[in-house]
């Protein structure tokens, strides 16, 4: 069943740029190199083996959410060339272990989605999975200040009108650090985001919800020719 539903969307040729942080990437921290998953343990390769989408991953070990206009640009640009049908987002967990509130790092969010929304394709903003206790969360601030990103992202996105999914609802087991997806974990945010957009995005592209995005996205979106038709 959800193999046709989702055959309007195939047409498409759906193509995901997903711009994250290690998580994305696919870090192994069991080594201390950057050194990453092999490609069947990455959740972007995961789910493009899943889905024959084109999944492009944009992710980067340590990358906090852009602040200033060059790295803006540089997403902007990322975009152009690339010319996804969804720009998926989920970063914010490298900001709290930086020092930053969740309140904080969805005021920086909100900034980088601002200067996008107008340039971009629809935007899926991605909570990430709260942080547990581990070599890299010692402080219980920290794991509680990853807990409250959902919420702030939430209001983020019903004020923007982008999609949102929480990754902390999809039972993704995080490793020894308490900040790294674990191989199993992977596995798991590949399955919850291809039922996201198996389900919610199908959804939505049958809706009120829709034409509203597509009328604020106007010709950049129509010519994308991502509808169903």
């Amino acid at each position: 069943m959800q193999e046709n539903k989702m055959d309007p969307f195939r047409e498409s040729a759906p193509v995901l740029l997903c711009f994250g942080d290690s998580n994305t990437y696919g870090y192994d921290p069991r080594g201390f190199l950057g050194g990453r998953y092999p490609e069947e343990h990455r959740w972007a390769d995961i789910l493009s083996g899943k889905t024959g989408w084109t999944i492009l991953n944009a992710g980067e070990n340590g990358r906090e959410i852009p602040r200033t206009v060059l790295q803006y640009q540089q997403v902007e640009r990322q975009i152009a060339r690339t010319l996804p049908s969804l720009f998926a987002v989920m970063l914010g967990t490298n900001d709290l272990l930086q020092g930053a509130t969740a309140q904080e790092a969805a005021l920086r969010m909100e900034e980088f989605l601002r200067y996008l929304h107008p340039l971009c394709p629809p935007i899926l903003l991605i909570a990430p999975p709260p942080m547990h206790p581990g070599t890299w969360v010692t402080e219980p601030s920290l794991i509680a200040e990853s807990q409250k990103l959902a919420e702030y992202y939430q209001h983020l996105a019903r004020r923007l009108h982008t999609f949102f999914a929480d990754a902390g609802q999809w039972d993704v087991s995080l490793a020894f650090d308490g900040v790294h997806f674990t191989e199993a974990g992977h596995h798991a945010f590949a399955e919850g985001l291809r039922q996201y957009l198996m389900n919610e995005l199908d959804a939505v592209t049958a809706g009120e919800s829709w034409n509203l995005a597509k009328h604020q996205l106007g010709p950049w979106l129509m010519s994308r020719n991502w509808e169903s038709g």
